[in-house]
């Protein structure tokens, strides 16, 4: 399934969605929301954790776990 998420201005309560020339479908399902204007933050012991472990990473990118052994761990402890 191919998703396309855009912000419109909405106008005289009209909106004009104009669809990408690879997009192939002959019906389409629309949702109509209204847009959020949140700002989302980052809490800071994230940025702090994404920091350790890239640092961690370029000082030995050979103890990195591979995506496929660490998801085979994930499924192991189910």
């Amino acid at each position: 399934m191919e998703a396309i998420r855009q912000t419109l201005k909405v106008e005289n309560h009209t909106i004009n969605i104009v669809l990408p020339d690879d997009f192939m479908a002959d019906e389409v399902d629309v949702i109509i929301l209204p847009a959020e204007k949140k700002e989302y933050a980052i809490p800071q012991w994230q940025i702090d954790q994404v920091r350790e472990r890239t640092e961690n990473y370029l000082k030995n990118p050979k103890n990195a776990t591979d995506i496929d052994d660490f998801l085979k761990e994930i499924e192991d402890e189910l």
